[in-house]
């Protein structure tokens, strides 16, 4: 049955914390309702995938071979300090330690079965929601785990697509582990891989995962960021800064520039890219500078026809999309939030670098700059 439990912090965070503790989600929105007999999913094929940080994405088949299957993940809740941005530190929660969590990559109608393990060494109560499975509170009201603890979690993934996961502990707590880190998403390909808006089969050469995640750090009244010893500790000020819905940071995978520089992403020319992109928590434009989204599922949903030549696409809070593009040029390409203030100022930008040879029918510089005369 759904039991109803109380939603503890632990013994490390709970002097600090104590004036918001809430009851769970569990507790707030599931009655107790009878046991169902267990799914008989015997028959069905067993496979396993170790999850790897964003941007990559474990090995997968694009198209399904067989029958459904049940896929197997294993994840870890890591709390921990992380820089995001000079001088700038945030006491994260995450998933398998990495803002944002991993990339999971299953079909339609294979069954995920998720181990979410809480280490003894964290200090507060977790849970998972995933936005692409049906019934309590998306496997959130079945997931809470306390420091020591681990779940298991088994859903059909029913619907294809690109969907978020993220923590919802329970009440005003669940804003705080979002923007702090914990959210990822899940791609739930169709059985026979994708398909342009003809209906005509879609292959990737390459697929990225950016996440992009706001964060709210306190200053203090110098105007420098504030250091903290634990993820409870932050949270007073925390909120503070979180109600006034003005981020410090804005950023791609949890830090500024960490997908730029020597952790830039490649690419060649010829090639196509499927870049999905998520952000937990509130809306986003992404905009590929000198290139486009040849197809867009700006919905994230793939039983939808996807847009075509995009310059700009728009990604709900809540939601991931997915956008593919052959790039056609070699150099730099910028990847950013096109709100161009969180992009420069704040954060939200990528790079692609791309190998290949450059066409002058494309784009040519017809003439270096010179000087000229004014009349």
């Amino acid at each position: 049955m759904i039991t109803r439990r109380a939603a503890l912090f632990g013994a490390a965070g709970l002097a600090a914390a104590a004036p918001i503790l809430v009851q769970s989600a569990a507790a707030e929105a599931a009655p107790d309702v009878a046991a169902a007999p267990p799914a008989d999913l015997s028959r069905l094929t067993r496979i396993r995938h170790e999850l790897v940080a964003p941007p990559f994405v474990h090995p997968h088949d694009q198209v399904a071979t067989g029958g459904p299957r049940i896929v197997e993940f294993t994840m870890d809740i890591v709390e921990k300090e992380i820089e995001v941005d000079r001088g700038a530190y945030l006491q994260a929660m995450t998933f398998n330690g990495s803002i944002p969590g991993p990339l999971m990559v299953v079909h339609q109608d294979d069954y995920v079965e998720l181990t979410l393990r809480n280490p003894p060494s964290n200090t507060m109560e977790h849970n998972i929601d995933f936005h692409s499975a049906t019934g309590a509170l998306g496997g959130g009201a079945l997931t809470h785990v306390l420091p020591g603890e681990q779940t298991v979690l088994r859903f059909r993934a029913t619907r294809p697509g690109v969907f978020v996961y993220h923590c919802a502990p329970g009440g005003p707590v669940i804003p705080w582990h979002v923007v702090s880190g914990m959210a990822g998403a899940i791609m739930v390909l169709p059985r026979g891989g994708l398909v342009d808006h003809e209906g005509r089969p879609v292959r990737y050469d390459r697929v990225v995962y950016i996440g992009e995640n706001e964060f709210y750090i306190p200053r203090d009244e110098n105007g420098d960021f504030r250091r903290y010893e634990t993820v409870a500790e932050s949270y007073p000020d925390t909120l503070d800064v979180m109600n006034g819905l003005i981020p410090t940071h804005v950023v791609f995978n949890g830090a500024v520039g960490a997908l730029t520089g020597d952790n830039a992403l490649t690419a060649n020319v010829g090639e196509k890219v499927l870049i999905i992109h998520s952000q937990a928590n509130r809306d986003t434009r992404p905009h590929l500078i000198g290139g486009h989204g040849d197809l867009v599922w700006e919905e994230g949903k793939f039983a939808n026809p996807p847009a075509r030549d995009l310059e700009t696409w728009f990604i709900r809070g809540g939601s991931a999309g997915a956008a593919l593009y052959e790039f056609l040029q070699p150099g730099v390409y910028a990847y950013v939030n096109h709100n161009l203030i969180e992009a420069a100022n704040l954060g939200a930008t990528a790079h692609f670098v791309v190998e290949g040879t450059w066409n002058n029918d494309l784009m040519e510089q017809v003439q270096a700059p010179t000087p000229y005369a004014s009349f």
